[in-house]
């Protein structure tokens, strides 16, 4: 009879306690991913996105226009405008927008917002140029150029 049933009692005793241990190691791995994952989520919400949207306008582009500039100098500057005005005179627009956001789930919020215009004369030759926006490199509310002098009618 003993050699029946010895195939069948042949398992291990576990020893006192070992449960709990392996109940507190689980518990402590748990805890500490939820604290990594907590500080992972804190060191986050410190950065913040910013984001451009449309024209950005490269340094010194506008000084490379002078009044009197054929509209196809202004393509090679600047580009392709956003948009085309053809009333009263044609103009080429220029729409930027700077925004940026605490973190990830909030709204963004606008911090600058520009645009470029230039304005042709019936010749297609620049007439004016100016920027207006809630941000303009040293301007209040717009940078017009002078005029074009007679002479060069």
């Amino acid at each position: 009879m003993q050699g029946r049933y010895q195939g069948r009692m042949n398992f291990k005793m576990r020893k006192p306690g070992l449960v709990s241990n392996i109940a507190l190691r689980r518990y402590r791995a748990a805890r500490l991913a939820l604290a990594l994952s907590g500080a992972l989520a804190l060191a986050g919400c410190g950065m913040s996105e910013t984001l451009q949207r449309g024209y950005v306008l490269p340094e010194g582009a506008l000084e490379q226009i002078p009044v009197g500039a054929s509209q196809e100098q202004v393509l090679i500057v600047l580009g392709t405008p956003s948009t085309v005005a053809t009333v009263n005179g044609e103009a080429f627009y220029y729409i930027s927008q700077k925004t940026e956001r605490a973190a990830a789930f909030m709204p963004h919020e606008v911090i600058d917002q520009r645009v470029v215009a230039v304005y042709f004369d019936k010749d297609r030759r620049v007439d004016r140029w100016r920027i207006t926006g809630s941000k303009t490199a040293g301007c209040s509310t717009s940078c017009p150029t002078p005029r074009r002098p007679a002479a060069w009618s």
